[in-house]
């Protein structure tokens, strides 16, 4: 448990922040007033800082259907428990004729390999540089999930899925995150309890295969939070084959 493998990016500020779908950069600033400055590099007694950031489209976020829903679902009513079996799988995303890159049903099933399919899925896209961990993708057209591959991971029992994308569906869609519908099973049979958490960033000491997995969120009134999802290997990293 002490060695433990960090999958989020940090929420840093400006330009050096993973940033998508045209969202602001990340802004931290002190609390001016009164005399009183809220940074100890400014000669202030404390750091006491605001934050102005979008859960989705600055840094490791989770999110629940209340992301997509007519009614507000709240990620903290949603994701009541922090611990789950996952598996790992790395997937090199189709090239189609249209120049987009797709997880397809076919690559998540050949990454599986007949293996059993625990409640947690994360996905780690390939190459995997490091560069994603400061990537700005907005108007890029990132590699996204297609609707039969998130239909098939909701068959599966798939509850939380994880991925290293802006998002589980293509970045101009007309509106139809039809990835997002068919994980939620949204409207005809949704899926409260089940979480998808984007722009994660898996590093390449991790193997494919089973873990333990944890997601961190803050206690927003939101469909989503800035997380921390952590991967436990049943033996130290560095002795598995």
């Amino acid at each position: 448990m002490s060695q433990g493998i960090d999958l989020s990016i940090p929420l840093l500020a400006g330009d050096a922040g993973v940033n998508c779908f045209w969202a602001p950069p990340v802004e931290y600033w002190p609390v001016e007033m009164d005399g009183f400055v809220g940074s100890t590099a400014r000669g202030g007694i404390v750091n006491f800082f605001n934050v102005r950031f979008n859960p989705h489209g600055n840094g490791t976020h989770t999110e629940c259907v209340g992301h997509i829903a007519g009614h507000m679902h709240k990620l903290n009513d949603c994701l009541l428990n922090a611990h789950f079996p996952a598996i790992l799988l790395s997937i090199h995303p189709e090239k189609r004729a249209d120049g987009d890159l797709v997880i397809t049903k076919a690559l998540l099933v050949e990454a599986l390999n007949g293996r059993a399919m625990p409640p947690a899925c994360v996905v780690r896209t390939l190459p995997n540089h490091p560069a994603k961990k400061q990537m700005h993708y907005t108007n890029t057209n990132p590699a996204y999930l297609e609707a039969a591959a998130a239909e098939w991971l909701a068959d599966m029992g798939v509850e939380h899925l994880l991925l290293d994308l802006p998002s589980v569906d293509r970045e101009r869609d007309g509106g139809k995150l039809e990835a997002h519908h068919a994980f939620w099973r949204y409207p005809a049979q949704t899926r409260l309890q089940c979480t998808i958490t984007e722009l994660i960033f898996v590093p390449d000491q991790a193997p494919d295969g089973l873990y333990l997995l944890n997601i961190q969120t803050a206690a927003f009134d939101l469909d989503a939070s800035p997380s921390r999802p952590v991967l436990y290997a049943a033996r130290p990293v560095d002795s598995q084959a």
